[in-house]
């Protein structure tokens, strides 16, 4: 089983639309895949699932979910009722591993575990306790029921993106061709060395994906050219902008279930062959 979390710390980069593409394009390659949502956005959870996995002020978040793992982690469940019956609830919720949160998806070999707007109210009980290689213990037990892993966090070097980075092998670095963008990339790529160095020294920054890339302007050639002179892993598979994009996420359908001889779709399968092929 191979793992992939796509990290960027500045939000509006493309995360979620990489994620979960290359995920599509991995099961419909045959691959038994699943996605984890750790952004508590959840539009990776909503872009595979739709209306289900949607919520609003009357609606609540699709379950179970993400957030329901961690609480099981941190046996809240169990807490709620501290007074009652405390220890059925321990041995019960020890017994559930993350696959009893998995959803499918409408698409063949890929399954999701979708995010909760809550998630990130578990963040500083979960630090107190500890538990920040329980994401990784948990994806190792289903290393015999999935081929690939792809994991969305949120846009920000917290609890949850630590905990996708230490279960991980391999980041993918989204990169809009921003300036904001390129100097954000030090601080980031300086957080995925620390956590290699303290927590998994089998993490692989994969590379760069260069999104948003307009070949014929000026500004961005020139930022990708001098992320390369960085010695920096700039992908040469780059995403071209396109309105189909939107169009995807609309329909909930992957680019590769949408139009599969789009450029952008294209461009999509090239990214995939090219990390698979590394």
């Amino acid at each position: 089983m191979r793992t992939r979390v796509v990290f960027n710390q500045k939000g509006g980069v493309g995360k979620s639309s990489i994620t979960v593409n290359l995920a599509a394009i991995s099961a419909h390659q045959g691959l038994k895949t699943l996605v984890i949502d750790l952004d508590p956005q959840a539009n990776s959870s909503q872009y595979l699932l739709g209306d289900d996995a949607t919520y609003s002020a009357d609606k609540p978040a699709l379950e179970p979910n993400i957030e329901n793992y961690f609480e099981e982690v941190l046996g809240a469940n169990q807490s709620k009722g501290l007074l009652g019956n405390a220890l059925g609830s321990i041995l019960k919720n020890r017994s559930k591993g993350l696959e009893a949160y998995v959803h499918q998806s409408p698409f063949k070999n890929l399954d999701v575990i979708p995010a909760s707007p809550q998630l990130g109210g578990l963040a500083h009980a979960l630090e107190s306790k500890h538990k920040i290689y329980k994401l990784r213990d948990a994806l190792q037990q289903l290393s015999d029921q999935y081929d690939r892993v792809f994991i969305d966090t949120p846009p920000a070097f917290n609890f949850f993106t630590l905990s996708a980075l230490i279960a991980a092998d391999r980041v993918l670095i989204p990169f809009d061709c921003d300036v904001f963008s390129k100097r954000a990339l030090q601080s980031l790529i300086e957080n995925v060395l620390e956590t290699q160095d303290d927590h998994n020294p089998h993490l692989e920054i994969e590379g760069i994906v260069v999104n948003q890339f307009q070949a014929q302007a000026k500004l961005p050639r020139e930022v990708v050219q001098q992320l390369k002179e960085e010695g920096l892993p700039v992908l040469n598979s780059m995403l071209p902008p396109s309105v189909l994009m939107k169009e995807s996420h609309h329909k909930n359908l992957p680019l590769i279930h949408l139009v599969t001889d789009h450029k952008l779709t294209q461009a999509y399968q090239s990214l995939f062959n090219e990390i698979e092929q590394a």
